[in-house]
């Protein structure tokens, strides 16, 4: 696997930028600010306006167990609450992203 950080702060325009630019399979966000259910909906919702609905979005953070199905239903793929093993993450990801779909 091959890991592109973009850093901290950045816009859903521009994380999609990135992915886009970079060909991604996959978009990992951490959120730990409150403010999942807007950047992980913005992301997904710009992906596929830049013709890249076949990534795969994953992430976690501070998000209450309520807001999971929702997340989902609005297509982000799986995610991963506060104290998750790294082991199940890379687990995760090895079955879902690139050539295991």
């Amino acid at each position: 696997m091959e890991v592109v950080y973009t850093g901290l702060h950045q816009t859903p325009e521009q994380i999609v930028q990135t992915v886009v630019q970079e060909d991604a399979d996959a978009v990992g966000l951490s959120v730990l600010s409150g403010a999942h259910m807007t950047l992980f909906a913005k992301v997904v919702e710009e992906l596929a306006a830049a013709g890249a609905e076949d990534v795969v979005v994953f992430g976690g953070g501070i998000i209450p167990e309520d807001d999971i199905p929702v997340l989902e239903r609005a297509g982000v793929a799986k995610i991963f609450t506060p104290g998750a093993p790294l082991e199940e993450i890379v687990s995760w990801v090895r079955e879902n992203v690139g050539s295991a779909q």
